[in-house]
């Protein structure tokens, strides 16, 4: 992708409003990162069981996503592209996700510890979560996509995972195991679940361009 500078975004006005807009929409629901890619579905599984947990994992993700689609797009237009090192920059990424990471564990870890230990070991292995990076090297797949449209971009992504997160939560909060063959309890039935929700999502696939 050729870099566009944050202050040569064309359309101006409505119509780069009314794009941002379309970005977003299509980024958390007709391009789900995690119901039509099927990015992050370790994480997704594993935490799904409890509403709480999954709504602070779902905004740690989606702070993650903005913030890293941000920083990734100025490594690539300022940094990898002048300086011809393109070749790095799944190393650079990976390297700016796994610092932001850590500032968001120590963020949560300083104001709502119970969350910080309800997370566990899934807070900081955001840094691994393929949703994050994927995000940043989707948002380079974009032409014409300057650093509004990456960051509207990643902020739809995450809007999308943390909603896609919440409806697995309420799902399986609701469903009573003991009801379900024993073979299909746990993973097996969440899956399941992921399926049926990934082809409501699926069906909204081509309404929105972008």
């Amino acid at each position: 992708m050729t870099p566009v500078p944050p202050d040569a975004m064309a359309p101006p006005g409505p119509a780069l409003f009314t794009q941002l807009v379309v970005i977003l929409l299509a980024a958390a629901v007709t391009d789900n990162i995690l119901l039509t890619r099927f990015l992050g579905m370790c994480s997704f599984i594993a935490i799904s069981r409890q509403m709480k947990t999954s709504i602070g994992l779902g905004v740690a993700v989606a702070v993650t996503t903005t913030c890293t689609a941000a920083l990734n797009y100025l490594v690539h237009a300022y940094l990898t592209v002048p300086l011809k090192i393109d070749f790095l920059e799944y190393i650079i990424f990976i390297v700016v996700i796994a610092g932001f990471v850590q500032l968001v564990e120590m963020v949560i870890e300083r104001f709502s510890p119970p969350l910080y230990f309800a997370l566990g070991i899934f807070l900081p292995l955001i840094t691994v979560n393929c949703a994050i990076l994927g995000v940043s090297l989707f948002m380079l797949a974009k032409e014409g996509y300057g650093f509004l449209q990456c960051v509207v971009f990643g902020l739809g992504s995450g809007i999308g995972w943390l909603l896609a997160i919440i409806l697995m939560a309420g799902i399986r909060s609701r469903v009573k195991e003991d009801k379900i063959p024993e073979g299909l309890r746990g993973t097996g039935i969440t899956l399941i679940i992921s399926g049926i929700i990934a082809l409501a999502f699926v069906g909204f696939s081509g309404m929105i361009k972008f």
